[in-house]
């Protein structure tokens, strides 16, 4: 999975990197989860993985090129401020099955 950033503007109003980018996933062959191209967003952005939210991952029709936009906050305060409850929902690490639990 590749990683391009196309275009970077800061918001100086929203204290924000406002980031559209490309993915190509050829040796994926699915559109790469949403949580995977945070972790390669914040590494290329240079900042901590809790301050990157991605909005959108949307594959082009009969490409294995995916196109999207993120928010790259200056503060967790920031994020927590401005970011609305179902893309942070969004952008949660996938959880593990639970165990079952013999009592």
């Amino acid at each position: 999975m590749k990683v391009k950033i196309t275009s970077e503007q800061y918001n100086h109003l929203l204290k924000r990197r406002e980031v559209a980018f490309e993915v190509e996933h050829t040796e994926t062959k699915g559109t790469p989860p949403r949580f995977e191209v945070r972790k390669k967003l914040a590494s290329l952005l240079k900042t901590d993985l809790e301050l990157v939210y991605v909005k959108t991952v949307e594959t082009k029709r009969g490409t294995m090129v995916a196109v999207g936009e993120a928010n790259a906050y200056d503060s967790i305060e920031q994020a927590k401020l401005l970011e609305p409850q179902h893309i942070v929902a969004r952008n949660m690490p996938p959880e593990k099955p639970e165990e079952k639990k013999e009592e």
